[in-house]
């Protein structure tokens, strides 16, 4: 899926769920400004309720531009000249300076790499980029199989290292570092710092469909936000839950993809194999206190698979939804702890 297309599908989706969703409030809400616009190759959307008066929604908006560009310009493979982009381009086993947002990120991500076996991984920057995934070019074609086998042997958490004491980051094999599974969840809770600084204090920011909600819509109402059903050729709502002071991520097989000779490849790939998912989880959504280790765990419970992934879930209390495929449908599966956002069953 193209740039262009990804973005147009994004503001679509967001503004099909913005109409249907307010639609439930009352004449009487108080007003809520939004904006919008494209960041991280996708497009992003901010909405805010009770804007302080002392504050112009222009004004927030130049802000929140640069605070999404500082995080494009120092994590995204897009970008020759960013931080990810320098330190893949280093030799290996040297010390490279890093800046304490990246830093913040890739100990997060080495963190869940080692709570999950390396079902999530940084590193599958080169098997992402051999299946056309990646900023160099757009899938076409199934990879060869020697090459596939030979470029596995350059992913692996372990290659990566952090200074315990500096901000300093170093590669002990050829390995490419892709952030983009955590990057974008990251660039939401900036931006929310960012309002929270402006004296903001009711805010939903979306950027790519991950999301983080601050106080409220109006006074006795929540942020409502829906988790779409996982099918590609229409839109439609499978749950409607309440949000405050926390991050939603969903990831999905069913948006990004190519086909070849009728079978479909998930741009999801299990850094283990480095073949697209083929289980039978379509959709899973997890709210968290910040939206950069939702997108983590959405990306991490994406690859375990319906099976392996709710036996996660459960056993570390993450608050997920999960999306099966059925011969019949879809069903769903939520954890225990995913149960208070729930919005109630409408008789």
């Amino acid at each position: 899926m193209n740039t262009s297309l990804s973005i147009s599908i994004s503001f679509f989706i967001i503004l099909f769920f913005a109409v249907l969703l307010t639609a439930c409030d009352n004449f009487f809400s108080p007003k809520v400004d939004h904006f919008y616009g494209q960041t991280m190759g996708t497009s992003y959307t901010v909405s805010i309720s009770d804007l302080p008066k002392s504050i112009t929604i222009s004004n927030v908006k130049v802000g929140v531009e640069a605070v999404l560009d500082d995080v494009d310009n120092k994590m995204s493979t897009y970008k020759n000249d960013s931080e990810i982009s320098r330190f893949n381009r280093t030799p290996d086993n040297e010390w490279f300076d890093i800046s304490q947002n990246t830093y913040d990120v890739i100990n997060e991500g080495l963190h869940l790499s080692e709570n999950s076996y390396g079902a999530f991984d940084m590193t599958i920057g080169p098997i992402v980029n051999l299946w056309g995934f990646g900023p160099e070019n757009q899938p076409e074609e199934v990879p060869d199989q020697n090459e596939l086998t030979l470029l596995l042997q350059r992913v692996g958490y372990q290659y990566l290292q952090l200074h315990n004491e500096k901000l300093k980051i170093k590669k002990v094999n050829n390995i490419y570092l892709d952030l983009s599974a955590i990057a974008k969840g990251y660039a939401v809770d900036q931006v929310v710092q960012y309002l929270l600084t402006q004296g903001i204090e009711n805010a939903l920011v979306e950027i790519g469909g991950e999301l983080h909600a601050i106080g409220h819509k109006k006074a006795d109402r929540l942020w409502r936000v829906a988790i779409e059903t996982p099918t590609a050729n229409m839109r439609s709502v499978q749950k409607i839950i309440e949000l405050r002071g926390v991050g939603l991520a969903t990831s999905g097989d069913y948006r990004n993809y190519f086909e070849v000779d009728g079978r479909r490849y998930s741009h999801t790939l299990n850094p283990k194999t480095g073949y697209p998912i083929s289980h039978k989880l379509a959709s899973v959504s997890v709210i968290s206190a910040n939206c950069m280790k939702a997108d983590g765990l959405a990306t991490t419970l994406l690859v375990m698979g319906d099976v392996k992934g709710k036996v996660f879930a459960d056993e570390h209390n993450i608050a997920a939804f999960f999306i099966v495929k059925t011969d019949k449908g879809f069903k769903e599966y939520y954890t225990k702890s995913f149960e208070q956002y729930l919005m109630p069953e409408v008789e």
